[in-house]
C-alpha cells in the first residue's frame, strides 16, 4: 500500500451536514463541483458543467437530468475541513 492510499484510508469519509458548501475534488485534483445537501449520509453535488462523461458514468449519473448528483460512499476517498475528494478522476 502507498503512503497515498494510506492517507486517504485514514482519512474520515463519513459524510454529514458540515458538508454542505464543500468543493468536490476528483483524483487528479480537479474540482468536479459542490456539496449542495447531504441527506442520510449522502453528499448531493452540484457539478462543475465540464464534467466528463467518463467520470460522470464511474458515479452512476450518466443517465441522469438532475440539478444535483448523489455521490455514493465507495466513490469518497475522504472528507476534509475544506472538501470532498474523490478516487475517481475526470
Amino acid at each position: 500500500m502507498s503512503a497515498a492510499t494510506e492517507r486517504i484510508d485514514a482519512m474520515s469519509t463519513t459524510v454529514t451536514d458540515d458538508a454542505v458548501g464543500k468543493d468536490v475534488i476528483d483524483a487528479d485534483d480537479e474540482q468536479i463541483g459542490v456539496v449542495t445537501a447531504v441527506e442520510y449520509g449522502t453528499a448531493h453535488v452540484d457539478p462543475d458543467p465540464g464534467l466528463s462523461e467518463k467520470l460522470k458514468t464511474k458515479l452512476g449519473w450518466e443517465d441522469r437530468e438532475a440539478a444535483e448528483y448523489p455521490i455514493q460512499e465507495d466513490a469518497i476517498g475522504s472528507v476534509t475541513d475544506d472538501e470532498i475528494r474523490l478516487r475517481y478522476s475526470r
